[in-house]
């Protein structure tokens, strides 16, 4: 089953014209620069915005196909609409603003039950609390929580993260990650951040000037993220990785992917998880041989690719750990001194802590 929208949609200064198809599982994030018709995609998903001539179907369902003239209305899409204020009702608390959605919904047609949307977000110490008492990040989650117990069709999600602060995106991201597989409401996600594409992807959408310009498997499209990830002021890397091992008596787990290990502090996941972690360039230092007696315990072996001058006094090197791509930043006195260059052989240290 699939998801099939086309959309043409002409505005002063501005043009949408989309030909997609989709799975109907998993999240497609919608990814690319402001003002590249992202969120008018999505508005024109919820019937908010009409395309003239326009078609979508949502698996066997037609919501739109203007030659036939069908278009059905917002309010009987069955969508879940999450924007960046998440517009919690303030009077209520946390259990209110859920119970209010559930009231929506009749028993027999709920496709998600209180206690499923709870345990997702992670909302069980919340639900007492007033939603004026909420973190940004603890707002979203509520916010989303709500949407889902509406028993959506489909979930639009338009850069819930932007206004959240640092601390409120790394504290939500893990919550959000579990709509990949515990989820069976197809989800699109808008976003501007390439880490954040990175980590929230099935299907990623590739979007500029209202066109879109590649669509597939996070997995084929890597490459082209990996190098907007580089070409970033603050260089990631987005690994992905599968729980291998627990180690009860450090509260550690293991994650393993092609070019090794990493040793990060403990959640409980079950063996064989998929996650994946971001890998910040500076925290990734470099030696010419295997450090010993290290506090460091993470150290992959890797070949420097590509070197590039930051700043006066940083050099941004590309790694390649057995076909996975790595950043690290150094100075420009430690890359002299290392002689760092493309083919030179060494060995990445990346601290526990700083794994995300």
């Amino acid at each position: 089953m699939s998801i099939e929208a086309r959309f043409r949609l002409e505005r002063p200064g501005f043009a949408l014209d989309v030909e997609l198809t989709w799975p109907d599982h998993g999240v497609a994030v919608l990814f690319g620069p402001s003002g590249c018709g992202k969120t008018t995609f999505l508005r024109c998903l919820a019937g908010l915005d009409r395309a003239r001539g326009g078609y979508l179907r949502v698996r066997d369902d037609v919501w739109q196909d203007d030659p036939r003239g069908i278009f059905v209305p917002t309010h009987r899409r069955a969508v879940g609409f999450v924007f960046q204020d998440p517009g919690l009702f303030p009077h209520l608390d946390v259990a209110g603003n859920l119970a209010f959605a559930m009231r929506l919904v009749p028993a027999a047609e709920r496709k998600v039950e209180h206690g499923e949307a709870v345990e997702l977000l992670g909302l069980s110490r919340l639900m007492n609390r007033s939603t004026a008492n909420l973190s940004g990040g603890e707002k979203q989650r509520v916010a989303i929580a709500r949407t889902l117990l509406s028993s959506p069709r489909l979930l639009l999600l338009d850069e819930p993260l932007a206004a959240l602060d640092s601390a409120s995106k790394t504290e939500i991201l893990p919550y959000l990650e579990r709509l990949h597989d515990q989820l069976s409401i197809p989800v699109v996600y808008v976003t501007h951040g390439a880490a954040e594409a990175a980590r929230m992807a099935d299907t990623l959408v590739l979007m500029e000037a209202g066109r879109v310009q590649a669509c597939g498997p996070l997995g084929e499209l890597r490459a082209a993220l990996e190098e907007i990830l580089g070409g970033q002021e603050d260089a990631q890397a987005v690994i992905l990785t599968r729980v291998a091992a627990q180690d009860e008596e450090f509260d550690l787990m293991r994650l393993d992917f092609p070019g090794g290990s990493f040793h990060v502090p403990g959640r409980d996941l079950p063996m064989g998880h998929e996650v994946r972690v971001l890998l910040h360039a500076r925290d990734v230092s470099l030696a010419l041989s295997r450090p010993e007696g290290s506090s460091i315990t993470n150290i992959l072996a890797a070949r420097v690719t590509a070197l590039a001058p930051r700043n006066p006094a940083e050099t941004l090197v590309r790694l390649d750990c057995s076909g996975t791509t790595l950043w690290s930043l150094v100075t420009r006195r430690s890359a002299a001194r290392l002689s760092l260059e493309p083919g030179r052989e060494v060995f990445a240290q990346v601290k526990a802590v700083s794994v995300l």
